[in-house]
């Protein structure tokens, strides 16, 4: 399902009469006037291309003529000299594939028309209430219809469980945007590897990182870069960048780029002075035993509940290893004794949104991965500076190792391999 045209006509070949409605994402305001830079809710953007706010996406089975149709803001001389250009009425229709296309400030009064005479309604009532109520005013002129012999949908349903298991199995097309993502990710990567030095301040690595995806043509980070130095790296979504990175720091940068409105979602960590400490090595060598045996797992049948046991085991034993843990494996993780090093899952489906949509369960069972489906795999083991029950020379390491990968018909395709993460790997890049 490549193309818009094909994602809308999959979506409601599901439904003998049905009408979706789907909004365009709101625009938010920073402080005062300013908004926040805009991005496009992914839904709507994954079944249109359609990237302005203001919008609603109507598709019906019903109609004689209409099954796409956008409501939008129309042209504007006078906005447009402020906001730059619009689509416009005419612009939907001729380059975005709708049949019909209305003023945005239409949809109260045509929408009624496109509700009539289906069985079905499509909307996601609970996530914007504003336009919750648009919807119910709709319904409730729909219904006035009655007398006309009219009829109305009787039905609501959710179109999240449809449209989001179709997000969740991965096109070629939409394969090779994450691989463009994971290829300037990379390339951002090895530059904050290389600029990472002491006397140099997070928010440094935290800007090259975002120069080098905006460089290479990706519209926005993924999400808020994390670039944590010291024990910083211990603090699982760090967010300041402020730190100034000493000598002997570890830095833990998870940052990944988005392209195409596909994300990357990447996390290496490495000693800015160009040499892993002893203790340092260790942890990071068992978070790096443990990633691999969770990745060697990932293949069509197995769960991500697999993956997650096969980190946890191999970090259990580790741990105990070192002098961290004590006592059998099987007690310690019966008994979520690990949890003060290792509190979070390891895996997580990635696409559009870096934690993408998509059910993780077949009822009560964790669901088998199939091809096109791409996950993370991101253990990590973080020894907070106040663990007083930990060695001394453990505390304040934090590691996490984190790549996208995609699952195959015979196994899986690391997206992300060309980040350099061996010990060798890393001290040759930060010397």
């Amino acid at each position: 399902m490549g193309s818009y045209a094909d994602r809308r006509k999959h979506l409601m070949s599901h439904f003998k009469s049905g009408v979706a409605v789907l909004p365009s994402a709101p625009v938010a305001i920073r402080n005062n006037d300013v908004e926040h830079e805009y991005r496009q809710d992914s839904d709507f953007y994954y079944l249109t291309g359609f990237e302005e706010p203001d919008s609603v996406l109507v598709l019906t089975t019903e109609h004689p003529d209409h099954r796409v149709v956008l409501f939008v803001r129309p042209r504007d001389p006078e906005r447009e000299v402020w906001d730059g250009a619009r689509a416009g009425v005419e612009g939907a229709v001729r380059d975005f594939g709708a049949d019909a296309a209305f003023p945005i400030a239409e949809l109260g009064s045509r929408l009624p028309d496109y509700l009539q005479n289906h069985e079905r309604l499509m909307h996601r009532f609970g996530k914007d209430r504003a336009f919750d109520d648009k919807i119910v005013a709709a319904l409730d002129a729909t219904r006035a219809r009655a007398r006309r012999g009219v009829g109305w949908p009787a039905e609501v349903v959710d179109p999240a469980a449809l449209l989001h298991e179709m997000r969740l199995f991965k096109s070629k097309e939409e394969v090779a945007a994450m691989q463009r993502a994971a290829a300037i990710t990379r390339d951002a990567h090895i530059g904050a590897m290389h600029l990472a030095k002491p006397g140099r301040y997070e928010y440094e690595v935290d800007a090259l990182l975002r120069e080098v995806f905006r460089k290479n043509g990706s519209e926005r980070p993924a999400y808020p870069p994390i670039v944590g130095a010291g024990s910083n790296a211990t603090v699982l979504h760090y967010r300041s960048n402020s730190k100034r990175i000493e000598d002997g720091d570890l830095l833990l940068v998870d940052a990944g780029c988005e392209y195409g409105y596909y994300a990357s979602d990447v996390t290496r960590t490495y000693p800015v002075s160009g040499k892993f400490t002893a203790p340092q090595r260790a942890i990071y060598e068992l978070v790096l035993a443990s990633q691999t045996s969770a990745i060697d797992a990932t293949r069509p049948g197995a769960t991500l509940e697999d993956i997650h046991r096969r980190a946890l085991e191999v970090i259990v034993e580790g741990l105990i290893a070192l002098g961290l843990l004590s006592g059998d494996r099987q007690k310690n993780i019966d008994e979520n004794l690990y949890r003060p090093f290792f509190m979070h899952r390891t895996s997580h489906w990635l696409g559009m949104d870096v934690h993408d949509v998509g059910a993780y369960f077949r009822g009560q069972n964790p669901r088998p991965l199939e091809p096109g489906m791409v996950i993370t795999v991101e253990p990590g083991i973080y020894i907070a500076e106040t663990n007083a029950a930990a060695p001394q020379n453990y505390r304040g390491i934090g590691v996490r190792i984190e790549d996208d990968i995609l699952v195959t018909p015979d196994g899986h395709l690391n997206l992300t391999v060309d980040i350099p993460k061996t010990v060798s790997e890393l001290e040759s890049a930060c010397a």
